[in-house]
């Protein structure tokens, strides 16, 4: 039963207004980095990283997961629309980039 003690406390500290709003300036920064061409997620943790000397460890941790995370997405993006396979991840595939790009560009009703 400690376990999930540990495991509520570790839940209480990331549900947090501080983090949750951490999280989202790390996945809107993330992305920013992400859909620029060459840049990736390690690229973007690099980059950011002075961000976090004056946070807290938890803090600083978070904010760079979502950096990285939020980076990964925007290669998604860029690779969609401009029609061509993306570096890492499950994005890879050319054919994601075809399929999702056929889709992107089908007029809305």
């Amino acid at each position: 039963m400690e376990a999930f003690g540990l495991l509520a406390y570790g839940f209480s500290v990331l549900l947090t207004w501080k983090i949750l709003a951490l999280m989202m300036v790390g996945l809107v920064l993330g992305i920013f980095v992400g859909v620029l061409p060459g840049l990736g997620g390690p690229n973007g943790v690099a980059i950011l990283l002075p961000l976090t000397f004056t946070m807290d460890p938890t803090s600083a941790i978070v904010m760079l997961s979502c950096i990285y995370w939020g980076a990964l997405f925007g290669g998604a993006i860029t690779s969609i629309l401009f029609n061509i396979p993306a570096k890492r991840g499950r994005w890879r595939r050319p054919s994601t980039a075809i399929r999702w790009r056929s889709r992107a560009r089908r007029p809305r009703r």
